[in-house]
Protein backbone atom coordinates (compact mmCIF):
# COMPACT_ATOMS: atom_id res chain seq x y z
CA UNK A 1 0.00 0.00 0.00
CA UNK A 2 1.11 3.23 -1.21
CA UNK A 3 1.77 5.77 1.56
CA UNK A 4 0.33 9.62 1.58
CA UNK A 5 3.88 11.26 0.13
CA UNK A 6 4.65 8.49 -2.34
CA UNK A 7 0.97 9.35 -3.74
CA UNK A 8 1.72 13.05 -3.73
CA UNK A 9 5.03 12.54 -5.49
CA UNK A 10 3.13 10.54 -8.22
CA UNK A 11 0.51 12.78 -8.76
CA UNK A 12 3.53 15.77 -9.42
CA UNK A 13 4.56 13.04 -12.00
CA UNK A 14 1.84 12.65 -13.89
CA UNK A 15 0.96 16.25 -14.01
CA UNK A 16 4.72 17.24 -15.70
CA UNK A 17 4.44 14.44 -18.11
CA UNK A 18 0.99 15.64 -19.32
CA UNK A 19 2.65 18.98 -19.73
CA UNK A 20 5.62 17.86 -22.20
CA UNK A 21 3.47 17.44 -25.14
CA UNK A 22 1.96 20.75 -24.70
CA UNK A 23 5.51 22.91 -24.06
CA UNK A 24 6.04 20.61 -26.95
CA UNK A 25 3.42 21.89 -29.24
CA UNK A 26 3.98 25.57 -28.04
CA UNK A 27 7.52 25.42 -29.09
CA UNK A 28 6.74 23.90 -32.24
CA UNK A 29 4.15 26.62 -33.05
CA UNK A 30 6.92 28.90 -31.90
CA UNK A 31 9.35 27.76 -34.36
CA UNK A 32 6.99 28.05 -37.01
CA UNK A 33 5.89 31.32 -36.49
CA UNK A 34 9.80 32.10 -36.47
CA UNK A 35 10.59 30.42 -39.40
CA UNK A 36 7.45 32.15 -41.44
CA UNK A 37 8.37 35.32 -40.24
CA UNK A 38 11.70 35.36 -41.89
CA UNK A 39 10.18 34.52 -45.42
CA UNK A 40 8.45 37.22 -47.62
CA UNK A 41 4.72 36.67 -48.52
CA UNK A 42 4.87 39.64 -51.33
CA UNK A 43 7.91 37.97 -53.28
CA UNK A 44 7.14 34.21 -53.08
CA UNK A 45 3.75 34.61 -54.35
CA UNK A 46 4.99 36.27 -56.91
CA UNK A 47 8.00 34.46 -57.94
CA UNK A 48 6.34 32.30 -60.65
CA UNK A 49 4.00 34.79 -62.00
CA UNK A 50 4.16 35.80 -65.48
CA UNK A 51 3.88 39.96 -65.54
CA UNK A 52 0.28 41.37 -65.98
CA UNK A 53 0.92 42.82 -69.67
CA UNK A 54 -1.93 41.52 -72.17
CA UNK A 55 -2.96 42.28 -75.07
CA UNK A 56 -5.33 45.38 -76.36
CA UNK A 57 -6.85 44.16 -79.22
CA UNK A 58 -8.65 40.70 -79.85
CA UNK A 59 -6.46 40.69 -83.13
CA UNK A 60 -2.77 40.75 -80.33
CA UNK A 61 -4.84 38.01 -78.32
CA UNK A 62 -5.23 36.45 -81.69
CA UNK A 63 -9.23 35.76 -81.00
CA UNK A 64 -11.88 36.66 -83.04
CA UNK A 65 -15.74 36.36 -83.64
CA UNK A 66 -17.06 34.17 -86.68
CA UNK A 67 -19.83 34.34 -89.11
CA UNK A 68 -21.74 32.68 -85.89
CA UNK A 69 -20.78 35.47 -83.66
CA UNK A 70 -18.88 33.31 -81.38
CA UNK A 71 -15.06 33.74 -80.03
CA UNK A 72 -12.82 31.55 -81.47
CA UNK A 73 -8.95 31.28 -81.49
CA UNK A 74 -7.71 32.93 -84.71
CA UNK A 75 -5.12 29.56 -84.97
CA UNK A 76 -6.72 26.50 -83.39
CA UNK A 77 -10.10 27.50 -83.67
CA UNK A 78 -11.05 26.53 -80.58
CA UNK A 79 -13.34 28.45 -77.67
CA UNK A 80 -11.19 30.60 -75.09
CA UNK A 81 -9.79 28.59 -72.12
CA UNK A 82 -9.77 30.57 -68.87
CA UNK A 83 -7.04 28.51 -67.19
CA UNK A 84 -4.11 29.51 -69.84
CA UNK A 85 -1.62 28.51 -66.96
CA UNK A 86 -2.41 26.15 -64.63
CA UNK A 87 -2.48 27.02 -61.15
CA UNK A 88 -1.93 30.66 -61.74
CA UNK A 89 -5.78 32.02 -61.00
CA UNK A 90 -4.52 35.45 -59.94
CA UNK A 91 -2.65 35.72 -63.55
CA UNK A 92 -5.63 33.79 -65.33
CA UNK A 93 -8.08 35.76 -63.84
CA UNK A 94 -6.57 39.10 -64.85
CA UNK A 95 -6.05 38.40 -68.48
CA UNK A 96 -10.30 37.17 -68.28
CA UNK A 97 -10.51 41.21 -67.14
CA UNK A 98 -8.46 42.15 -69.76
CA UNK A 99 -10.44 40.44 -72.41
CA UNK A 100 -13.51 41.68 -70.93
CA UNK A 101 -12.61 45.17 -71.35
CA UNK A 102 -11.43 44.82 -75.26
CA UNK A 103 -14.93 42.85 -75.50
CA UNK A 104 -16.66 46.00 -74.01
CA UNK A 105 -15.27 48.50 -77.17
CA UNK A 106 -15.65 45.75 -79.77
CA UNK A 107 -19.61 45.66 -78.79
CA UNK A 108 -19.54 49.73 -78.68
CA UNK A 109 -18.11 49.47 -82.33
CA UNK A 110 -21.12 46.99 -83.00
CA UNK A 111 -23.54 49.24 -81.06
CA UNK A 112 -22.45 52.36 -83.44
CA UNK A 113 -21.59 50.00 -87.07
CA UNK A 114 -23.75 47.46 -86.96
CA UNK A 115 -27.28 49.30 -85.11
CA UNK A 116 -26.40 53.05 -85.87
CA UNK A 117 -26.86 54.29 -82.14
CA UNK A 118 -25.15 57.65 -81.62
CA UNK A 119 -23.42 58.20 -78.19
CA UNK A 120 -24.88 60.81 -75.75
CA UNK A 121 -22.90 61.95 -72.45
CA UNK A 122 -24.50 61.87 -69.27
CA UNK A 123 -24.68 64.31 -67.91
CA UNK A 124 -25.72 66.63 -70.42
CA UNK A 125 -23.96 69.34 -69.08
CA UNK A 126 -20.74 67.78 -68.24
CA UNK A 127 -17.79 69.49 -68.40
CA UNK A 128 -15.05 68.67 -70.01
CA UNK A 129 -12.81 67.87 -66.55
CA UNK A 130 -15.55 66.15 -65.04
CA UNK A 131 -16.09 62.45 -65.07
CA UNK A 132 -18.70 61.51 -67.18
CA UNK A 133 -20.99 58.56 -68.68
CA UNK A 134 -23.34 57.85 -71.73
CA UNK A 135 -25.67 56.07 -73.32
CA UNK A 136 -26.93 54.87 -76.86
CA UNK A 137 -29.35 56.41 -78.55
CA UNK A 138 -31.22 55.44 -82.16
CA UNK A 139 -31.54 58.34 -84.57
CA UNK A 140 -35.50 58.58 -83.85
CA UNK A 141 -35.49 58.11 -79.98
CA UNK A 142 -36.33 61.00 -78.92
CA UNK A 143 -38.38 62.24 -82.20
CA UNK A 144 -40.24 59.00 -82.87
CA UNK A 145 -43.62 59.68 -82.06
CA UNK A 146 -45.52 56.34 -81.92
CA UNK A 147 -43.42 53.74 -79.31
CA UNK A 148 -40.02 53.81 -77.83
CA UNK A 149 -37.71 50.74 -76.31
CA UNK A 150 -35.50 51.73 -73.09
CA UNK A 151 -32.96 47.92 -72.34
CA UNK A 152 -31.53 48.23 -68.75
CA UNK A 153 -29.18 45.54 -67.79
CA UNK A 154 -28.01 43.85 -64.43
CA UNK A 155 -25.48 44.75 -62.33
CA UNK A 156 -21.44 43.94 -62.39
CA UNK A 157 -19.15 44.55 -65.25
CA UNK A 158 -21.47 44.75 -68.00
CA UNK A 159 -21.64 48.29 -70.01
CA UNK A 160 -24.13 49.31 -72.60
CA UNK A 161 -24.94 46.75 -75.00
CA UNK A 162 -24.24 43.45 -73.22
CA UNK A 163 -26.40 41.84 -71.08
CA UNK A 164 -23.93 39.05 -69.70
CA UNK A 165 -19.57 39.62 -70.66
CA UNK A 166 -19.59 35.48 -69.74
CA UNK A 167 -22.24 34.68 -72.38
CA UNK A 168 -20.39 37.17 -75.15
CA UNK A 169 -17.33 34.95 -74.16
CA UNK A 170 -18.75 31.58 -73.93
CA UNK A 171 -21.19 31.61 -76.02
CA UNK A 172 -21.67 33.96 -78.62
CA UNK A 173 -23.15 37.64 -79.68
CA UNK A 174 -26.48 36.79 -79.77
CA UNK A 175 -26.35 35.21 -76.41
CA UNK A 176 -24.26 37.92 -74.20
CA UNK A 177 -25.43 41.48 -75.69
CA UNK A 178 -28.40 43.03 -76.47
CA UNK A 179 -27.97 43.91 -80.09
CA UNK A 180 -30.79 40.97 -80.97
CA UNK A 181 -33.15 43.34 -79.72
CA UNK A 182 -31.90 46.41 -81.17
CA UNK A 183 -32.64 45.32 -84.52
CA UNK A 184 -35.61 43.75 -83.69
CA UNK A 185 -36.75 47.19 -82.20
CA UNK A 186 -35.43 48.84 -85.07
CA UNK A 187 -37.26 46.78 -87.98
CA UNK A 188 -40.46 46.97 -86.06
CA UNK A 189 -40.55 50.94 -85.95
CA UNK A 190 -39.39 51.49 -82.42
CA UNK A 191 -36.92 54.12 -81.45
CA UNK A 192 -34.69 52.83 -78.71
CA UNK A 193 -32.48 53.95 -75.95
CA UNK A 194 -29.40 51.63 -74.29
CA UNK A 195 -28.97 52.39 -70.63
CA UNK A 196 -25.35 52.52 -69.18
CA UNK A 197 -26.62 51.60 -65.55
CA UNK A 198 -23.05 50.38 -64.18
CA UNK A 199 -20.69 53.41 -65.38
CA UNK A 200 -20.92 55.26 -62.10
CA UNK A 201 -17.52 56.42 -61.64
CA UNK A 202 -13.56 57.15 -62.87
CA UNK A 203 -11.40 54.81 -61.21
CA UNK A 204 -7.85 56.06 -60.30
CA UNK A 205 -5.45 54.16 -59.18
CA UNK A 206 -3.82 55.37 -56.10
CA UNK A 207 0.15 55.73 -55.73
CA UNK A 208 2.06 53.53 -53.69
CA UNK A 209 2.88 54.68 -50.16
CA UNK A 210 6.42 54.92 -49.37
CA UNK A 211 7.83 52.52 -47.11
CA UNK A 212 8.33 53.95 -43.57
CA UNK A 213 11.84 54.53 -42.82
CA UNK A 214 13.10 52.30 -39.88
CA UNK A 215 13.04 53.66 -36.63
CA UNK A 216 16.59 54.72 -34.85
CA UNK A 217 15.15 53.71 -31.56
CA UNK A 218 13.95 50.11 -32.73
CA UNK A 219 16.62 47.89 -30.88
CA UNK A 220 15.57 49.77 -27.86
CA UNK A 221 12.13 49.29 -27.91
CA UNK A 222 10.70 47.22 -24.69
CA UNK A 223 10.24 43.05 -25.93
CA UNK A 224 6.53 43.61 -25.75
CA UNK A 225 6.23 46.55 -28.07
CA UNK A 226 8.49 44.57 -30.22
CA UNK A 227 6.10 41.71 -30.20
CA UNK A 228 2.69 43.65 -30.82
CA UNK A 229 4.42 45.56 -33.76
CA UNK A 230 5.38 42.25 -35.20
CA UNK A 231 1.95 41.12 -34.03
CA UNK A 232 0.59 43.85 -37.40
CA UNK A 233 3.33 42.43 -39.41
CA UNK A 234 2.43 39.52 -39.83
CA UNK A 235 -1.50 40.31 -40.22
CA UNK A 236 -0.57 42.56 -42.70
CA UNK A 237 1.23 39.80 -44.45
CA UNK A 238 -2.48 37.62 -43.98
CA UNK A 239 -4.03 40.67 -45.70
CA UNK A 240 -2.36 40.61 -48.58
CA UNK A 241 -2.33 36.93 -48.86
CA UNK A 242 -6.40 37.41 -48.79
CA UNK A 243 -5.84 39.92 -51.69
CA UNK A 244 -3.66 37.32 -54.02
CA UNK A 245 -6.96 34.82 -53.26
CA UNK A 246 -9.19 37.76 -54.43
CA UNK A 247 -7.75 39.38 -57.40
CA UNK A 248 -10.76 42.46 -57.17
CA UNK A 249 -8.83 43.60 -53.94
CA UNK A 250 -5.69 43.61 -55.56
CA UNK A 251 -5.21 47.03 -56.18
CA UNK A 252 -6.20 50.22 -54.37
CA UNK A 253 -7.81 52.75 -56.76
CA UNK A 254 -9.94 55.45 -55.73
CA UNK A 255 -13.18 55.91 -57.47
CA UNK A 256 -14.77 59.56 -58.33
CA UNK A 257 -18.38 58.97 -58.53
CA UNK A 258 -20.16 60.63 -61.76
CA UNK A 259 -22.54 63.59 -61.02
CA UNK A 260 -26.20 62.49 -60.73
CA UNK A 261 -25.13 59.11 -62.02
CA UNK A 262 -23.36 57.46 -58.98
CA UNK A 263 -25.39 54.24 -58.59
CA UNK A 264 -27.46 52.36 -61.30
CA UNK A 265 -30.58 54.01 -59.64
CA UNK A 266 -29.83 57.32 -59.84
CA UNK A 267 -28.61 56.37 -63.60
CA UNK A 268 -32.44 55.55 -64.64
CA UNK A 269 -33.65 58.22 -62.95
CA UNK A 270 -31.18 60.71 -64.61
CA UNK A 271 -32.23 59.04 -68.07
CA UNK A 272 -35.47 59.29 -67.30
CA UNK A 273 -35.58 62.87 -66.63
CA UNK A 274 -33.52 64.24 -69.40
CA UNK A 275 -34.31 61.59 -72.33
CA UNK A 276 -37.22 59.82 -71.44
CA UNK A 277 -39.37 61.93 -70.37
CA UNK A 278 -39.01 64.55 -73.22
CA UNK A 279 -38.93 61.81 -76.10
CA UNK A 280 -42.01 62.00 -78.24
CA UNK A 281 -43.02 58.49 -77.96
CA UNK A 282 -46.64 58.20 -76.72
CA UNK A 283 -45.67 54.66 -75.96
CA UNK A 284 -42.84 53.76 -73.57
CA UNK A 285 -41.45 50.18 -73.31
CA UNK A 286 -39.12 48.93 -71.07
CA UNK A 287 -36.69 45.24 -71.23
CA UNK A 288 -35.31 45.35 -67.48
CA UNK A 289 -32.65 42.41 -66.46
CA UNK A 290 -31.87 41.71 -62.75
CA UNK A 291 -30.63 44.91 -60.84
CA UNK A 292 -32.30 46.73 -63.93
CA UNK A 293 -35.91 45.58 -62.42
CA UNK A 294 -34.73 46.67 -58.97
CA UNK A 295 -33.92 50.23 -60.70
CA UNK A 296 -37.34 50.46 -62.75
CA UNK A 297 -39.01 49.90 -59.37
CA UNK A 298 -37.12 52.36 -57.60
CA UNK A 299 -38.03 54.75 -61.07
CA UNK A 300 -41.79 54.27 -60.42
CA UNK A 301 -41.44 55.35 -57.18
CA UNK A 302 -39.66 58.32 -57.22
CA UNK A 303 -41.86 59.50 -60.66
CA UNK A 304 -44.87 57.13 -60.27
CA UNK A 305 -47.36 59.37 -61.71
CA UNK A 306 -44.99 59.75 -65.17
CA UNK A 307 -43.97 55.97 -65.78
CA UNK A 308 -47.93 55.87 -65.37
CA UNK A 309 -49.26 58.18 -67.97
CA UNK A 310 -46.13 57.14 -70.37
CA UNK A 311 -45.31 53.31 -69.93
CA UNK A 312 -47.32 50.46 -71.81
CA UNK A 313 -44.79 47.50 -70.04
CA UNK A 314 -42.30 46.11 -68.48
CA UNK A 315 -40.56 42.80 -69.60
CA UNK A 316 -38.25 41.97 -66.64
CA UNK A 317 -36.01 38.55 -67.09
CA UNK A 318 -34.60 36.96 -63.43
CA UNK A 319 -35.64 40.79 -61.77
CA UNK A 320 -34.17 41.22 -57.98
CA UNK A 321 -36.59 43.91 -57.05
CA UNK A 322 -38.06 43.84 -53.82
CA UNK A 323 -41.85 45.68 -53.41
CA UNK A 324 -41.41 45.20 -49.59
CA UNK A 325 -37.94 46.59 -49.54
CA UNK A 326 -37.75 48.84 -51.48
CA UNK A 327 -41.18 50.77 -50.05
CA UNK A 328 -43.43 50.66 -53.28
CA UNK A 329 -46.78 52.08 -52.37
CA UNK A 330 -50.14 49.53 -53.18
CA UNK A 331 -50.59 52.01 -56.14
CA UNK A 332 -47.61 50.61 -57.48
CA UNK A 333 -47.89 47.57 -56.89
CA UNK A 334 -51.48 46.89 -58.50
CA UNK A 335 -49.77 48.71 -61.61
CA UNK A 336 -46.85 45.93 -61.88
CA UNK A 337 -49.51 43.76 -61.61
CA UNK A 338 -50.98 44.70 -64.38
CA UNK A 339 -48.03 46.23 -66.66
CA UNK A 340 -45.36 44.39 -65.89
CA UNK A 341 -44.43 40.29 -66.38
CA UNK A 342 -41.01 38.96 -65.07
CA UNK A 343 -39.45 36.18 -66.79
CA UNK A 344 -37.44 33.60 -64.49
CA UNK A 345 -35.13 30.78 -64.66
CA UNK A 346 -36.87 27.47 -64.37
CA UNK A 347 -36.98 24.20 -66.14
CA UNK A 348 -40.96 24.50 -66.63
CA UNK A 349 -42.06 24.68 -70.52
CA UNK A 350 -41.56 28.89 -71.53
CA UNK A 351 -44.51 31.16 -70.58
CA UNK A 352 -45.18 28.50 -68.00
CA UNK A 353 -47.05 31.00 -64.32
CA UNK A 354 -44.37 30.66 -61.63
CA UNK A 355 -45.92 30.76 -58.01
CA UNK A 356 -44.64 34.37 -57.50
CA UNK A 357 -42.59 35.43 -54.43
CA UNK A 358 -44.47 38.59 -53.27
CA UNK A 359 -47.68 40.02 -54.76
CA UNK A 360 -46.16 42.47 -57.15
CA UNK A 361 -45.81 41.44 -60.74
CA UNK A 362 -46.56 38.03 -62.54
CA UNK A 363 -43.50 35.45 -62.73
CA UNK A 364 -43.34 33.06 -65.87
CA UNK A 365 -40.84 30.99 -66.97
CA UNK A 366 -38.38 31.79 -69.20
CA UNK A 367 -38.22 27.99 -70.69
CA UNK A 368 -34.51 27.42 -69.43
CA UNK A 369 -31.84 27.42 -66.70
CA UNK A 370 -28.67 29.30 -67.77
CA UNK A 371 -25.69 27.15 -66.39
CA UNK A 372 -24.25 30.61 -65.32
CA UNK A 373 -27.05 30.73 -62.78
CA UNK A 374 -29.18 33.47 -64.69
CA UNK A 375 -31.69 33.91 -67.21
CA UNK A 376 -30.93 36.83 -69.51
CA UNK A 377 -33.39 37.85 -72.66
CA UNK A 378 -30.90 35.53 -75.13
CA UNK A 379 -32.92 32.50 -76.50
CA UNK A 380 -34.81 32.80 -79.59
CA UNK A 381 -37.90 31.61 -77.97
CA UNK A 382 -37.91 33.90 -75.16
CA UNK A 383 -36.88 36.97 -77.16
CA UNK A 384 -40.11 35.80 -79.07
CA UNK A 385 -42.25 35.62 -76.16
CA UNK A 386 -40.96 39.24 -74.49
CA UNK A 387 -41.57 40.66 -77.85
CA UNK A 388 -44.86 39.86 -77.98
CA UNK A 389 -45.81 40.57 -74.76
CA UNK A 390 -44.89 44.21 -75.91
CA UNK A 391 -46.69 43.99 -78.85
CA UNK A 392 -49.92 43.08 -76.84
CA UNK A 393 -49.44 45.82 -74.57
CA UNK A 394 -49.21 48.31 -77.48
CA UNK A 395 -52.08 46.85 -78.80
CA UNK A 396 -54.47 47.59 -75.77
CA UNK A 397 -53.04 51.39 -75.37
CA UNK A 398 -51.50 50.41 -71.62
CA UNK A 399 -54.59 48.41 -69.93
CA UNK A 400 -54.83 45.52 -68.41
CA UNK A 401 -53.20 42.65 -70.68
CA UNK A 402 -51.86 39.73 -68.58
CA UNK A 403 -54.52 38.31 -67.71
CA UNK A 404 -54.15 36.77 -71.74
CA UNK A 405 -51.94 33.56 -71.90
CA UNK A 406 -48.86 34.81 -73.64
CA UNK A 407 -47.99 31.16 -73.92
CA UNK A 408 -51.06 31.07 -76.37
CA UNK A 409 -50.14 34.27 -77.79
CA UNK A 410 -46.82 33.05 -78.81
CA UNK A 411 -48.00 29.86 -80.23
CA UNK A 412 -50.85 31.22 -82.15
CA UNK A 413 -48.36 34.36 -83.65
CA UNK A 414 -45.74 31.46 -84.68
CA UNK A 415 -48.24 30.38 -87.16
CA UNK A 416 -47.50 33.85 -88.93
CA UNK A 417 -50.39 35.59 -87.39
CA UNK A 418 -49.57 38.74 -85.92
CA UNK A 419 -50.42 40.29 -82.43
CA UNK A 420 -53.28 42.64 -83.78
CA UNK A 421 -55.00 39.84 -86.22
CA UNK A 422 -54.78 37.70 -82.55
CA UNK A 423 -56.74 40.40 -80.91
CA UNK A 424 -58.92 40.45 -83.86
CA UNK A 425 -59.82 37.47 -83.96
CA UNK A 426 -60.15 36.39 -80.20
CA UNK A 427 -62.77 39.10 -80.17
CA UNK A 428 -60.89 40.91 -77.87
CA UNK A 429 -60.54 44.41 -79.19
CA UNK A 430 -58.27 47.32 -79.70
Amino acid sequence: MLTRPCTFILFILWITMAQIPGQENKEKTTALKDLLSRIDLDELMKKDEPPLNFPKTLEEFEYAFNEQGRLRHTTTGEAYAFNAREDLHRWNQKRYEALGEIITRYVYQLLETKCNLTKEIVPVDATAEEPRSFIYLSADAMSNPAKLLVLIQGCGVVRAGQWARRLIINQDLDSGTQIPFITRAQEEGYGVMVLNPNENHLELERPAKPAPLPSPEASDEPAEKRERKDDRESKKKRDFYEKYRNPQKESETEQIPIRENGSPEEHVLYVWDHFVSKAAARNVFFVAHSYGGLSLVELMIQREAQVKNRVCAVAMTDSIHNVWHQDANKSIQEWLQQHCRNWVSSPEPLDTPVEPMLSDCPRVSAGSVCDCGFNTPYTFHLSLSLSHFLSLALIFSCGVLLHFSLASLWMVCSDDVTAREFALNSGLGL
